[in-house]
């Protein structure tokens, strides 16, 4: 019977093909489609460029090096959930596979799973967390960019146009706007200018 999950597009890894048809067969019937079925030596990063999965199941029995590496390079390239299914591990391992971009990672035998749809809901939460997380860091940093540039730029202009400094923002601020740019990205325009310039004498 088919589930009331959102029904998905899943690219499969695994190097056991009884393994792959068991898993195929499991989610098409709880209404998923396979897109691909790949072994843990293809290249993940274009496979997913080229079939857009939604998901990545990833099955091995013991979680190598070399597929987490694969799996984080994937997922820098082209950020998915990924699911990785392993018959062992151990802490190194789980640590590792959290680093690689791995959104639910699960210790079990794989004929034991009844219903493979809520763990894919989970991934894709986790997947969506780790996004938010990601996003707000890189703001954060942005942030922290403009106001250290912003304040460069002000020094910059208090020098070389003899202004105090609510004048020198006032302007930096004009400029920008007159430009139609963030403050914080015309600063770095204003600075990288001036460098410019200073190269040559």
């Amino acid at each position: 019977m088919v589930t009331e999950h959102t029904k998905l597009r899943v690219m499969l890894v695994d190097d056991d093909q009884d393994r792959l048809a068991l898993l195929e067969k499991a989610l098409g019937a709880e209404g998923h489609q396979v897109v691909a079925r790949l072994n843990t030596h293809a290249d993940l990063s274009v496979a997913v460029a080229l079939h857009k999965p939604e998901v990545v199941f990833c099955d091995v029995g013991a979680p190598g090096r070399d597929i987490l590496q694969s799996l984080g390079e994937m997922y820098r390239e082209h950020p998915r959930p990924i699911i990785l299914w392993a018959e062992q591990s151990d802490a190194q391992t789980t640590r590792r596979a959290l680093d690689a971009g791995v959104s639910a990672f699960v210790v079990d035998d794989l004929a034991h799973r009844k219903n493979f749809s809520s763990l894919l809901d989970l991934a894709i939460a986790r997947f969506e967390m780790q996004q938010a997380l990601h996003q707000e860091l890189d703001r954060a940093r942005t942030r922290l960019a403009d106001l250290r540039d912003i304040e460069k730029a002000k020094g910059l202009l208090m020098k070389r146009r003899a202004l105090d400094e609510a004048s020198a923002y006032n302007l930096l601020r004009r400029m920008a706007m007159d430009r139609k740019q963030r403050i914080g990205d015309f600063a770095r325009t204003l600075l990288n200018a001036a460098d410019v310039w200073s190269e040559l004498g």
